[in-house]
């Protein structure tokens, strides 16, 4: 028996624990006959997700990586738990990002840059 419309079949996945933080992981396959990890309950418009991090959900259940730019404005996907585990460090998503805090933290070791002491009383900016 087939699933319902509007439901896609689920391809031998299911949920598990993630053995970093003990929280629900779902265990979708992919396209490519791999399985990948996902956040469960949570989709994000996709235009909010870096490319190579969208997966979006196939009529047949199974998700695959969607790196079209930009994405439909409309467009839902969905992430790796890893990107969302308390447990785990944050991935390299913006590899020239990293880069540049890399060189801003040696040209302040450099300088001898130290933070400026924090006021006694933060301006009004309201």
């Amino acid at each position: 028996m087939g699933a319902s419309k509007g439901t896609p079949r689920r391809l031998g996945g299911g949920q598990s624990r993630c053995p970093c933080c003990g929280l629900p992981q779902d265990r979708v396959a992919t396209a490519e006959r791999d399985w990948v990890m996902l956040e469960p309950d949570m989709m994000p418009p996709a235009h909010t997700v870096p490319p190579d991090h969208r997966w979006i959900e196939l009529s047949d259940g199974r998700v695959t990586v969607y790196g079209v730019c930009p994405p439909d404005p409309s467009q839902r996907c969905r992430i790796e738990h890893i990107l969302a585990c308390p447990a785990q460090p944050l991935p390299d998503l913006w590899p020239w990002l990293s880069a540049l805090r890399g060189e801003n933290a040696r040209h302040a070791e450099r300088e001898g840059a130290e933070p400026p002491p924090a006021p006694a009383q933060w301006p009004d900016a309201g």
